[in-house]
């Protein structure tokens, strides 16, 4: 996914830089045929360093649903819809486009506090002329790096602290962004994990259950998932499952 990102951002930025970025004349050639000049100006270092700015702009747009992912609550949940419906076995119900609309929405849920702090903190003061770029980009890591700090374990920190042989903080904020991100999602996976593990029990217990007696019937031709679906189903209904599932993720985060 990262490698098909990477090669969609950068055709993006080259067609960008050839039609809009790169002043085009035109011009007729002695045989009245017409030709296409593309020059970057006069090459000082002013425009290059426009051009580079626009090309890392939209490489990062290109890559804003990797980065929700990876700072979000959005891993968690996803990973948790998944195990229920292959929990209840219902192959494609709900389909992909529904789980992840849910899980969307639901990390908009989950994430509004930080995204309000960052909006308040880091998004108006820049926008007002208060702060300066590399200030509002500091305020609003510091706000993303509060939430994961709050998710993620120790121990995870401290592996990815060791792999990068960087000395022990005195506190956990003066970890770098680059350690905090890849502890949190492994952090985020494990608690997946184990909620989807919880999850499948009861599920799994009905399996059981429905597979002994269709072979002490003597029906063993009869798949048990063909039997124990409906039970599973009808089992999650009356528990009200969406909203156990649900709400136990969302409070989970807090």
């Amino acid at each position: 996914m990262t490698h098909r990102l990477l090669l969609r951002a950068g055709i993006v930025c080259a067609l960008f830089v050839i039609c809009v970025v790169a002043p085009v004349s035109a011009a007729e050639t002695p045989n009245g045929a017409p030709s296409l000049t593309i020059n970057l100006g006069d090459g000082t270092p002013q425009q290059m360093s426009v051009v580079v700015q626009i090309l890392l702009l939209l490489t990062v747009l290109s890559l804003a649903p990797a980065l929700i992912m990876m700072v979000t609550s959005f891993t968690r949940i996803v990973v948790v819809l998944s195990f229920l419906r292959h929990a209840l076995g219902t192959q494609q119900s709900p389909p992909n486009q529904v789980l992840i609309s849910l899980a969307l929405f639901l990390t908009l849920f989950v994430m509004s506090p930080v995204w309000q702090k960052v909006n308040a903190e880091a998004l108006q003061p820049y926008l007002e002329q208060k702060a300066s770029q590399s200030e509002a980009l500091e305020r609003a890591a510091d706000s993303a790096r509060g939430f994961m700090l709050k998710q993620v374990r120790e121990k995870d920190l401290a592996l990815f602290v060791d792999i990068a042989k960087l000395p022990a903080p005195n506190t956990p904020s003066e970890l770098p962004i680059h350690v905090v991100i890849p502890a949190f999602m492994i952090s985020e996976l494990r608690t997946a994990f184990q909620i989807g593990f919880l999850i499948f029990l009861p599920f799994l217990i009905i399996d059981i259950v429905v597979a002994s007696i269709l072979m002490s019937m003597g029906m063993m031709m009869l798949p048990p998932v063909m039997v124990s679906l409906p039970f599973k189903l009808i089992l999650f209904v009356l528990a009200d499952g969406w909203f156990l599932v649900v709400g136990s993720l969302v409070k989970s985060f807090a």
